[in-house]
């Protein structure tokens, strides 16, 4: 039995687009980690009070002694990490240079919000959150000691 060229027979998957689809199921599994881990930051952020025998302790500290919140909060930020390590080395082997360029830059965001998470679990300082907030919204953020924060507005 021979084959001609109109034959129904589906050619086998290249590498270079099993690559890429591995890519994108990656990046989907890091972006619905990054939604669970902004709500449950958010209600860290609002109803979880950091004990002060926390303070000035470290990450590993943070999981085991902290609220059980905290704890979920600090966790899957380091899962959140390791996927996001893993979507950057697949974009590379994938060769797929925008997506390596994006994925460089989400990590190096994640690397960011966990050092100033961490930071504002150690001190107890505000000024550490507000921090990281002024960089993700990209404006300044004014607050007097003990007030809300506000966003600066450019003056007219």
């Amino acid at each position: 039995m021979s084959m001609d060229a109109r034959s129904t027979a589906r050619p086998a998957r290249t590498a270079a687009t099993a690559g890429r689809a591995r890519v994108r199921r990656g990046s989907l599994a890091v972006l619905v980690l990054v939604v669970v881990e902004y709500g449950i930051g958010m209600y860290v952020n609002v109803y979880v009070a950091v004990p002060r025998a926390d303070h000035g302790g470290s990450l590993a500290s943070a999981i085991s002694n902290g609220p059980a919140t905290l704890s979920i909060h600090a966790v899957i930020g380091l899962l959140l990490g390791l996927g996001a390590l893993g979507v950057l080395l697949q974009a590379v082997l994938a060769r797929h240079w925008g997506v390596t360029a994006s994925s460089a830059l989400g990590l190096f965001a994640l690397a960011f919000a966990s050092v100033t998470g961490t930071s504002f679990t150690s001190t107890g300082d505000v000024g550490d959150d507000r921090g990281r907030a002024a960089v993700l919204r990209g404006k300044p953020v004014r607050a007097a000691p003990g007030q809300p924060a506000r966003v600066s507005r450019p003056r007219r």
